[in-house]
Order: C-alpha cells, then sequence, then structure tokens
C-alpha cells in the first residue's frame, strides 16, 4: 500500500517543523512542491535529499497522471505548500480528492481502478489560523475560517456575514488591501473588536487588537506595519 502524506511546514520560523515531520520527508520517494525553490530553503536547512517536484493550483492533467502512476507503483509521497498545512487555502485538496475517488476500492469501487488502496496520512503542523487564534485573545470556542476573501464579486456579502457573526470569523489578507478591508470593517463591523496578526512566527511578528477605526489609524500612522502577511480576526 502506497502512502500519501499531507506535511505540515514552518509558516515564518524554520525552527516550528516537526521531528516527524523531517522524518517523514526524508523517508518518502518524492516531494510534491507548492515551489520547489521555497520549499528547497527547509529541505537544505535539515540536510533532507528527496527528490521533489512542483505541484500547484495550476499543474495540468498530465502531472496529476504522473502522481497516480508513482502511487501505483507502491511509492510515498509526500505533499507540501510553501508554508503552513497543505490544502487549508494552499493546493492539494483536489489532488487529494481525486487519489481517494481513484484508489479507495471499498468507498468507491465504480471509480477507482483495480489497485491497492493509497493511504492517505496527516503530519500536523503549524497553520497560520490556529496560531492567530491562540495569541489573539478574542474567543476561540468557535470560529469560522474564510480562507482569502474574494478580491471582488462576493467580497461585500462576506463583510455582511462577518457583521452579524456570532462567533469569531478569521481570514487571510495581502498587505496590498488591508486598508481597504479595514475600511471596510468600519463600514459594516464599526463596534466589533479586530485582531491583526502580521507576519506570525516571523522577526517582525505583532498582533494588535482594537477597533477596526483605531486599527486603520495606527496603520496608516505606521506604514512598516502595511507589510507582510496578514491574519484578521473579527470577534
Amino acid at each position: 500500500m502506497s502512502k500519501f502524506y499531507v506535511v505540515a511546514t514552518p509558516i515564518g520560523n524554520m525552527g516550528d517543523i516537526t521531528f516527524r515531520a523531517i522524518e517523514t520527508l526524508k523517508e518518502v520517494d518524492l516531494i510534491l512542491c507548492e515551489d520547489t525553490r521555497q520549499t528547497k530553503k527547509i529541505l537544505q536547512k535539515y540536510n533532507i535529499n528527496t527528490p521533489t517536484m512542483s505541484y500547484h493550483t495550476q499543474s495540468k492533467l498530465a502531472k496529476t497522471d504522473k502522481i497516480f502512476e508513482l502511487l501505483k507503483d507502491g511509492k510515498n509521497l509526500a505533499l507540501v505548500s510553501d508554508a503552513g498545512t497543505p490544502t487549508i487555502s494552499d493546493p492539494g485538496a483536489m489532488l487529494i480528492s481525486q487519489i481517494k475517488d481513484k484508489f479507495n476500492l471499498s468507498t468507491n469501487p465504480a471509480i477507482a481502478e483495480n489497485v491497492d488502496e493509497v493511504q492517505v496520512i496527516p503530519i500536523p503542523g503549524p497553520s497560520a489560523v490556529i496560531t492567530a487564534l491562540s495569541a489573539s485573545g478574542l474567543p476561540t470556542h468557535e470560529f469560522t475560517f474564510l480562507g482569502f476573501l474574494p478580491h471582488k464579486k462576493g467580497r461585500e456579502t462576506l463583510f455582511k456575514e462577518i457583521a452579524v457573526a456570532e462567533r469569531t470569523m478569521v481570514f487571510y489578507e495581502s498587505p496590498h488591501r488591508i486598508l481597504k478591508t479595514l475600511e471596510s470593517l468600519i463600514k459594516f463591523c464599526p463596534n466589533k473588536k479586530v485582531c491583526i496578526a502580521r507576519e506570525i512566527t516571523k522577526i517582525y511578528e505583532e498582533f494588535k487588537t482594537g477597533s477596526a477605526e483605531e486599527l486603520l489609524e495606527y496603520i496608516t500612522k505606521n506604514p512598516i506595519h502595511q507589510k507582510g502577511e496578514f491574519t484578521l480576526l473579527v470577534s
């Protein structure tokens, strides 16, 4: 039986990788990477010499077929993203679904081919959404994760949902849209508490909590804080 590992890697600080992740990446036959250049950095740091192959959301069908062939041949593969846990707002969810359809004879005999099952195994580790929640100071007993908000279509609808939500809402945002996002939160959620988690686990890690208006004023006065990767939490 082939094994397909879903391996979480650090979201910033290289030291956050787990012993199990290192061991797995060393032992598999091939590592599927969102960007091989990015993954090489951590492989070199931990002396991991396993071959790599790119796999991302724009990968063509031929690459998926290649992955299937390797699994049929009994190879063990690992999937990593550039940072964090694969499939969580990162590539891989569709591939894992296809693997389960194609190889799991017991649950889908009509689609699956006459091959051994492939065991999909998660190797847990860093995830920006969970890390941000843990240090935000906002309620964590119940939350909804929205991933990256759409750029245009449906964006206003989501802000309206955030406004009436009775649980903590979490989403990712880019530095290019952080100001507009805070302006939208002022419009739709003027009285809600907001936490900005920026550059989590990196040198310039920052957690800032307040109203959307207070945070917009803070970031506007300090342009340096408009840079980096953002996770926003709204209680």
